[in-house]
Order: structure tokens, then sequence, then C-alpha cells
């Protein structure tokens, strides 16, 4: 990156190219609050950055602060490149990018009115009224007070009074909720990975023989339940499979190393360099980075890395057996 040498400022507009920004960019007087910030490309911001509206043209970016825009921030669809955000990302209406050749990478968590985006991935968990994504993995939930639209993603759980699936999609614990009945299209497919061995899988390992993904019918798997208090009556749909979680809790999952890869995805660079998650086939050292946990579950995605089909048979003798002495 070259330093920070000439910026065209006026109160309505920033530039950055090949800029090196070693503070904030935050208003110092009032007429700065509508300012646009577009980023044309190879940038690093080190600090926190507020901003009217902030467009990025082109990759590489990295903004090492929090960033907060008033109307949108946007992603150039055609961006090639890649995208980082260290912190929280907010906005008080939307954040949308639906680039297909951008390495798109949210360290912590999005909190808007309307989040849409695609080839995206999330560590943190994603905060709005409507959420629409497509090819993402969020390794926290996503929460919508209005509606969820997902199209071939992973994510942690969601809740939310309406989902719709299409495609692949995949829950890394063990339920999800919603207020209307669940809509999914023909091809949809809705898995469920808490019983995943993701650290065989990460180690390039033979999976445990207790392990796999479930296939989840959104009908069979739907529970309802009626939550009241003293003026409300609600009715919600838990999507879940935490009975086969709860019989597979009394066998060994500790080896799946599953709870210690999802919340290791969610710390920052620094943290995961004093985490071990074991060795390889070959007896080498697999390191934690963000860019291979985001490459594995993303091989999971697109089915690069396959996760076995799990039986979901259990033998109670097993299970009886750890209570035994």
């Amino acid at each position: 990156m070259k330093d920070l040498k000439e910026l065209r400022i006026n109160e309505n507009n920033l530039q950055l190219k090949d800029n090196l920004v070693k503070g904030s960019i935050l208003p110092e007087k009032v007429s700065e609050l509508t300012r646009t910030i577009t980023v044309q490309g190879d940038t690093v911001i080190e600090g926190p950055v507020y901003a009217h509206k902030l467009e990025i043209q082109n990759g590489d970016l990295d903004i090492r602060g929090a960033v907060f825009t008033q109307l949108e921030l946007y992603v150039n669809s055609e961006a090639k490149g890649s995208v980082s955000f260290e912190k929280s990302v907010g906005s008080a209406n939307s954040i949308v990018s639906r680039a297909a050749s951008l390495n798109l990478v949210f360290h912590s968590d999005i909190n808007a009115k309307s989040v849409t985006l695609y080839n995206a991935f999330v560590a943190g968990s994603i905060y709005a009224d409507e959420v629409a994504l497509e090819n993402c993995v969020v390794v926290g939930g996503v929460f919508a007070t209005q509606q969820i639209d997902l199209k071939q993603c992973i994510v942690g759980t969601f809740n939310t009074p309406s989902i719709r699936i299409e495609g692949i999609v995949s829950l890394l614990l063990p339920s999800a909720f919603s207020i209307e009945k669940m809509l999914a299209t023909a091809d949809a497919k809705l898995y469920n990975l808490s019983l995943a061995d993701f650290g065989a899988l990460y180690r390039e390992v033979p999976q445990a023989q207790n392990s796999g993904k479930i296939e989840m019918d959104i009908n069979a798997d739907e529970i309802k339940a009626t939550l009241v208090n003293e003026e409300v009556q609600k009715q919600l749909r838990s999507y879940t499979v935490v009975g086969k979680v709860l019989a597979a809790d009394l066998l060994d999952m500790d080896k799946f190393q599953n709870h210690f890869l999802l919340v290791a995805a969610s710390l920052g660079p620094q943290l995961l360099k004093t985490y071990d998650i074991g060795t390889d086939k070959a007896g080498n050292p697999v390191p934690l980075t963000m860019d291979k946990i985001r490459d594995f579950f993303f091989g999971i995605l697109r089915g690069q890395i396959e996760v076995q089909e799990m039986d979901g048979k259990f033998n109670i003798s097993q299970i009886t057996g750890k209570f035994q002495g």
C-alpha cells in the first residue's frame, strides 16, 4: 500500500485509491455528516469510518475499525479482489453486495435495516428487518424482524417471522425458528450440520463414525410451540434435530471440535494463533486462520468438502453404558 499523500476532499465526497489511512474517517463538522466515501481500490483504513454513503467500487480494501453509514453501504457488482471488515458494520438503511467475483469477509456482526449479500463470509451474526443471502456462510445467526431469504447458504441458525429457502441450506446449530411456515422451492433441501465432524474435515482425516449431516424434513422436523404472556399469545415454529443431538451428546462429541471451530471463526487473528486444533493425516500442525476457516466452510457449501450422511441410529447400550461404572 502507498502512504496517503493526496485526498480529493470536499464536504460531500471523499475518494480513496492506493491509500493507507492511519486514523479514522469521522465527521468533524455538521456539513461532513452527508459525506459520501468512495473506495476505488487498494486501500487500508486503520480506524473507524462514518459516512452518509460508503461505496466500494473495487478491492482490495481492509477496514480495521467499526463502520456505520446513514444511507447505504454498497459494493459494486463488478468489484473484484478482497474486502475485509474487521469490526462490526452497521447502517441505518441498507448493506448491499452482489459482487460474484469478490472475496467479502465480515469478521464481526452486521446490523442494518436491510441486508443483501452474495458470496460473503460473516464470522458474527446478522441483525436486520429483511435479509437476503445467496452463496453465503454466516457462522452466527441470522435474525430478522420481517423476512429472510436464503439461497445456497450455511448459517448458524435463524429467527424470523417469515423464511424462504432455495437450493441447499445448512444449519450449524441444532434448531432454527420462524413464526410462519417455511416456504421452500421444489429443489430446496435443509440439512443440519450440528453433528458433522468439522474437526476431522478441517484436518483432512477420516470423520468419526457417529457423525455427519442430517437431512431435515421441513414438515416432520417442525415443532410448534405457543408462547403466552399476560397480553400476547404467539405461535413459534422450531426446525430442530435436538433429539438426535442430545442422544449423540451422550456418546462422545468432544472429538468433533465443532464448538471450538465455530467459536474460533469469530475470534480475532491474534487470538487464533493461541489455539491448536491438532495435526493432519501427515502429522503436520493445521493452522487456524480466518482465510483457511472461510475456505473450509465455502468448501462444504460448494460440495468440495463432503460431509458424510448420518444414519441417525444410536445403540441404547452405548448410551446406558456411559452411566455404568
